[in-house]
């Protein structure tokens, strides 16, 4: 098992710390770390950039990449907007998470809701070749929809 560490912002104190919700999860859980009483209030079509509370030390060699979260996305058309955002092992700043209302209604975000998934995964740093020309496949060039019927 790979260890993470993590540090709590003054204003993710209080918060459950971000967790695997079973035993094969593959992300954890992370909570909005808005002020108490101060909800924020998501029109439809609106975003915005919401704070954990939390900054990570990613070990050497990994990705965190903030997923949204399936119930959030399909009982109330919330989801992350860049998904998978993706943060670096270097960063050491708080995470912030980028959600879209996506629905016709507004939606409320109160301190403590869960809010995103965290996963954390290995990276492969390639080194780039230029070339005159790429090997042949059968898709060859191929795009969207040529490897058969949706």
């Amino acid at each position: 098992m790979t260890v993470m560490r993590y540090i709590v912002l003054p204003h993710g104190e209080g918060l459950p710390a971000p967790s695997y919700r079973s035993e094969q999860a593959a992300g954890l859980d992370l909570s909005a770390a808005l002020a108490d009483g101060d909800p924020l209030i998501l029109s439809p079509g609106d975003r915005a950039l919401i704070p954990t509370g939390i900054a990570i030390e990613l070990p050497e060699g990994f990705e965190a990449q903030l997923r949204p979260r399936s119930g959030l996305a399909h009982k109330y058309g919330v989801t992350v907007l860049n998904s998978p955002g993706t943060i670096d092992a270097d960063y050491r700043g708080e995470i912030k998470v980028l959600l879209i209302n996506l629905s016709n209604e507004s939606v409320t975000i109160k301190r403590g809701d869960r809010i995103a998934q965290l996963v954390i995964a290995p990276i492969l740093v390639v080194t780039l070749k230029r070339a005159k020309s790429l090997a042949t496949t059968g898709r060859g060039s191929g795009g969207f929809g040529s490897t058969g019927a949706s």
